[in-house]
């Protein structure tokens, strides 16, 4: 009589160090999924700021231009060295408005910081799904692995435990090849 007894006390242990265990790397899929998702929403607002400076800068240098035309245009009947001078500071500030190597807050410059955004955006956003996805297994097996506590049933045990496994294949996914798979 007790070893039948015993035998499902020693069952129910191995399932509940299974729950814990994937109950362990659901924490961990996570904390790493709000992670990559913190990423993503900074390096999203770090690009959408620099697209709005080089825009800033575009406005500033089509004004300029509109203003070195006008002045040229208007040359003859005004002091033409002063015209002169003042179109070339501003043909100089053309120039530097479209690249400015030292500040980095040229155009092509701040065109390029932002596509590097965009670019961690992407990556942390493909690590963020892989994660998600992740979790989703570790959740699944730990429902499954409950149930067999319930019912009995090893299959819904050894389905959990296949699920972790999965889970864990798609936090290293995550980790380390995020643009391997592409799920969304």
């Amino acid at each position: 009589m007790s070893g039948g007894h015993g035998a499902v006390e020693g069952s129910n242990k191995k399932v509940a160090l299974l729950i814990s265990v994937l109950a362990l790397f659901l924490a961990l899929g996570e904390t790493l999924a709000k992670s990559a998702q913190t990423d993503a929403i900074s390096a999203n607002v770090e690009a959408s700021n620099l697209w709005a400076f080089f825009q800033a800068r575009t406005i500033r240098s089509t004004v300029l231009k509109t203003a070195v035309e006008q002045a040229a245009l208007e040359a003859p009947g005004a002091a033409p060295e002063a015209v002169k001078k003042q179109v070339e500071d501003w043909q100089k500030t053309i120039a530097r408005y479209d690249s400015e190597p030292a500040t980095g807050e040229g155009r092509k410059e701040l065109a390029a910081r932002a596509k590097t955004a965009e670019e961690k955006r992407e990556l942390a956003l493909a690590r963020y799904h892989h994660f998600e996805v992740g979790s989703a297994a570790f959740q699944i097996g730990i429902v499954l692995a409950s149930a067999q506590v319930i019912t009995g049933i090893t299959a819904l045990a050894v389905t959990g435990g296949l699920l972790g496994v999965a889970g864990i294949g798609m936090l290293a996914v995550g980790l380390f090849a995020p643009h391997a798979l592409h799920l969304i």
